[in-house]
């Protein structure tokens, strides 16, 4: 009896064992999943040079946040959420991603509901410095606006030449620019941990002190192509 008990409790150790094994290899194909999903919503606005970032915006870009499938669902009340991941540039290049959340809401009388893809680009060192804190409310705690399109941005207002965000939208292949004011960007420190370990900081990824893994290897590749800079914007981001 005794031994048929310690085999049970063994076979119920192994199985707990691999089940374990098992969801963490699922949380981190999900994570996998979503920078390649980021990489491809980069992709497709590489292909859009006349109706994409402008060269300037993208040159002194600081952060670039991807959100693939933002998704706005809505009934009296309107609740928007997603998930995505971000990179930062730093003195070598750009920094491996780590993971964040954004989260907003809206009221007014509306139904119905829509996904969107969704790009962030930080543009000054406050908006790097901002993004290492906890969360960070668009419009609030770092100014933000809609990002302009084209190769240029010499008709852009005061608002956005002074905006520490700006912001992008996708709508059936053709990007634009969005209103986020009030959003909420969160650290998803849950994904990050799950993706590094325990003992990386946002700090860290985000300065560039943690090496580039091969699952996202490609999206940094993607980064570095569309807001390549000259050796001056790169080090007043570091």
């Amino acid at each position: 009896m005794r031994k048929f008990i310690q085999t049970l409790c063994t076979t119920a150790a192994l199985t707990m064992s691999i089940t374990v094994a098992a969801s963490a290899a699922t949380d981190i194909q999900k994570l996998d999943d979503r920078i390649a999903a980021a990489h491809t919503v980069l992709h497709e606005l590489m292909d859009t040079p006349d109706k994409g970032i402008p060269t300037d915006i993208a040159a002194k870009a600081t952060c670039v946040a991807v959100v693939p499938s933002f998704k706005k669902g809505a009934f009296i009340v309107g609740a928007q959420y997603g998930q995505g991941v971000v990179t930062c540039r730093t003195g070598h290049g750009w920094s491996a991603p780590a993971f964040i959340q954004l989260t907003g809401a809206s009221f007014g009388l509306q139904a119905g509901g829509q996904a969107t893809d969704l790009v962030l680009i930080g543009t000054t060192r406050d908006a790097f410095q901002r993004l290492l804190h906890d969360k960070v409310k668009l419009g609030g705690d770092a100014s933000v606006a809609a990002g302009p399109v084209g190769r240029s941005t010499s008709a852009s207002t005061t608002e956005v030449a002074s905006a520490a965000f700006l912001t992008y939208s996708r709508n059936k292949g053709i990007f634009a620019g969005v209103d986020l004011t009030g959003d909420v960007v969160h650290q998803n420190t849950d994904d990050t941990m799950a993706y590094y370990g325990s003992d990386v900081t946002y700090e860290k990824i985000l300065s560039g002190h943690v090496p580039v893994k091969p699952s996202s290897a490609h999206f940094v590749r993607t980064v570095n192509q569309l807001f390549h800079a000259s050796g001056a914007h790169a080090a007043g981001a570091h």
